[in-house]
């Protein structure tokens, strides 16, 4: 056991030589997950787009169309001060500023002379989206102000009004008569929802951590392949045959200190994930623990084969970050599997990303527990037991 625990020491000893790797090890791993998770809304939360709302004028015309953004389903609007709008527009933390001026009012609106202003951020997406809200609520305002006009004009081709004062109460009764009807219209395109409950709650910062996770974990275990081959390289491995070690000696001890280290930097991340981003991979600790404990054991197999085959420290280094991210990609830790082909979500089967980023989900979004990732835990354990077998039979010293 002495052997063993001075065997992983050395070789973390070894790791963490450089202060840089510390960047790799929990720094990247935070920052990532912090942008492709904790910058993912929620499905609770309100994703439509920020728009600062000016309204000079304080009129029936301007609260109407306050109200149209209001319902309106692609922006937020947020009524401010003329003063604060245009330091947010200025600081560039507000993609538009809608500006109702004074002058607007029904009067304007009639005789045409209303004009409103709209500030954008320059090539903003936002902005034109923005844009596009902006000019619905408007054109839905104006077209009840033009239905009531042309109801005016049509009872003057009728009767002449006796005065502008009854002109002006009939344009009014006639206004309100437009926008009731607008409300009541039937709506143009229906909606048919499915009637089965939906049990999950997707929640898809959760996707984004668990992928990170396995991501940035496998990479460092697939490189127990450049251990061994550093170790070839400097003879420490021949010379092991002049000690009382056994090869089962240095693999047990090589290995199980990258698995404590991987663990190690899974709970950190977890930690993160549950902390700073409230997300609930603290309900089943001990599913939690056999899981990424299984994730571990099958990375960690999969570097001691490749560690069998590959000659150099270099070349085991560089295919082992290669096959990490493409096993990470196909497995579903940077987008949903949903989003492939179901050939491609068959095939993905072969790779432990895929297992492992199946067992995280069954506990992070689908309220699993040890018993619904028993068989993701198994099939993990199993590459384990293929791929050990595999690289201590291909073990050698020279």
């Amino acid at each position: 056991m002495k052997k063993i625990f001075a065997i992983a020491w050395k070789d973390a000893i070894i790791r963490f030589a450089s202060p840089s790797e510390l960047l790799f090890f929990i720094i990247l791993p935070v920052v990532f997950t912090f942008l492709l998770a904790g910058g993912t809304p929620s499905g609770n939360e309100d994703n439509r787009i920020r728009l600062l709302v000016v309204d000079e004028s304080n009129t029936a015309v301007s609260q109407q169309i306050l109200a149209e953004l209001e319902n309106s389903t692609a922006v937020r609007s947020e009524v401010v001060s003329h003063e604060e709008a245009q330091s947010q527009f200025d600081d560039r933390s507000a993609a538009a500023v809608f500006i109702l001026p004074a002058e607007i009012d029904i009067a304007s609106l009639q005789d045409g002379t209303a004009e409103v202003e709209l500030l954008q951020q320059p090539n903003n997406i936002n902005a034109t989206i923005a844009e596009r809200a902006v000019l619905t609520a408007i054109r839905r305002v104006s077209n009840a102000i033009s239905a009531a006009q042309n109801a005016v004009s049509v009872r003057e081709e009728i009767r002449l009004f006796a005065s502008d004062a009854e002109k002006q109460a009939y344009f009014e009764n006639s206004l309100i008569m437009a926008q009731s009807l607008r409300e009541d219209a039937p709506e143009r395109v229906a909606v048919i929802e499915g009637s089965t409950p939906d049990q999950i709650e997707y929640d898809p910062r959760a996707n984004s951590s668990a992928g990170q996770l396995i991501t940035w974990v496998f990479i460092p275990l697939f490189g127990i392949s450049a251990l061994f081959a550093f170790e070839r390289q400097q003879g420490t491995l021949w010379r092991l045959l002049t000690t009382p070690s056994h090869k089962a000696t240095f693999l047990l001890g090589t290995i199980s200190g990258q698995v404590a280290m991987a663990l190690v930097q899974m709970f950190l991340l977890v930690g993160f994930g549950i902390l700073a981003m409230k997300l609930n991979w603290g309900r089943e600790p001990l599913a939690l623990f056999v899981l990424l404990f299984a994730s571990a054991l099958a990375a960690a197999a999969f570097g001691t084969t490749m560690g069998t085959f590959i000659k150099t420290e270099g070349q085991a280094s560089g295919l082992s970050i290669m096959f990490g991210m493409v096993f990470a990609m196909m497995g579903g830790c940077w987008y949903p599997l949903e989003l492939f082909p179901s050939a491609i979500q068959n095939a993905v089967k072969v790779l432990p990303t895929t297992w492992a980023m199946q067992g995280m989900l069954d506990l992070g979004l689908r309220g699993g527990g040890l018993v619904d990732i028993l068989l993701e835990a198994g099939v993990l354990l199993g590459f384990a037991a293929v791929f050990f077998s595999v690289g201590v039979m291909r073990f050698r010293y020279e």
